[in-house]
């Protein structure tokens, strides 16, 4: 997809867009983004983290932490926008919770004293609907924060995670399987982290108000056994799905919960998938980011990514 698609305003600021999350597979992608865009890119990289492959492409790096208010305020002074895309859910560590949930009010305040004038976030489609899966709802906590405070800010609400999810068992086409946890027939919301990084970086200048929260999803949701159809179809091979009932899940994670909340946290989210309530409205972002992709294309090009890969 290619930059030109974007109806996007024109903006001839020369000063930098803070890219919170840059040493992430998302943020890395944001950061290739906006490069091409011509936009001048600092980073906060946190103190110990390696900036080294970001340095080499002309990245300014602001030494910081999310914990750390004063060293988010200093990385935010002089910059015109933020992206960010940290979330210590899918980090992991011992401060994943503090980061979704200290960690994001901090990013909030300190755009709130840094006057940044566009704060870009990776939100979570439906992460309104559902205060059982915290990882979702610390997201609207998060949008719910920077509305109080005054930030000026769009909130990108992305489906599942494509690349991710399908991988979770391996490379499915190599390994002809994709491993599923709920129903397999259940249509859902998917996005590929490609297609989002480019939205995120166009919603920088996106002619939009302050304070929209926007779906990002496909032409339509599809089912996993739906996916496997058409990466199969593309790979010319049968990848089937192995599934996990939702409620198997659950129960694991009641038992694991006490001692990983993670694993309560992911269970609660693929009982969520079962609802059949994961479903984007894509009419917003067709309007600021141009026509939205079809599940055939996305996953037609995924599937070949995948072939690439291999084949290096």
């Amino acid at each position: 997809m290619e930059s030109e698609n974007f109806m996007t305003a024109t903006d001839s600021t020369t000063l930098p867009v803070l890219v919170v999350g840059a040493t992430g597979s998302l943020g890395g992608k944001v950061v290739d983004e906006l490069l091409k865009r011509g936009k001048n890119v600092r980073a906060l990289v946190r103190p110990a983290s390696d900036a080294d492959r970001l340095e080499s492409r002309g990245v300014e790096i602001a030494r910081g932490d999310m914990l750390d208010l004063d060293s988010l305020v200093a990385a935010m002074n002089g910059a015109d926008a933020v992206i960010t895309t940290a979330a210590g859910y899918t980090r992991g560590g011992k401060n994943a919770h503090a980061i979704d949930t200290v960690g994001n009010a901090n990013l909030a305040e300190a755009a709130h004293r840094a006057g940044i004038r566009r704060f870009v976030l990776t939100s979570i489609l439906t992460s309104d609907q559902t205060p059982d899966v915290p990882h979702f709802w610390h997201k609207k906590l998060a949008e719910d924060e920077l509305e109080q405070l005054g930030v000026p800010f769009l909130a990108l609400r992305p489906g599942a995670f494509l690349d991710q999810i399908a991988s979770m068992a391996g490379d499915p086409i190599d390994k002809g399987r994709l491993i599923w946890i709920g129903k397999t027939t259940v249509p859902l919301t998917f996005v590929h982290t490609s297609d989002l990084a480019a939205y995120l970086a166009a919603a920088v200048d996106a002619e939009a108000d302050d304070g929209e929260r926007i779906d990002i999803g496909w032409d339509r949701p599809v089912s996993m056994r739906r996916v496997a159809d058409l990466m199969g179809s593309r790979a010319g091979k049968k990848i089937k799905v192995w599934a996990v009932p939702s409620a198997v899940a659950r129960a694991a994670g009641a038992v694991a919960g006490r001692f990983m909340p993670l694993i309560k946290d992911m269970a609660a989210m693929f009982g969520w998938f079962d609802t059949g309530r994961y479903v984007a409205d894509t009419r917003r972002q067709e309007q600021l980011f141009g026509p939205v992709p079809t599940a055939e294309d996305v996953l037609a090009r995924y599937s070949d990514e995948l072939g690439t890969a291999q084949h290096r």
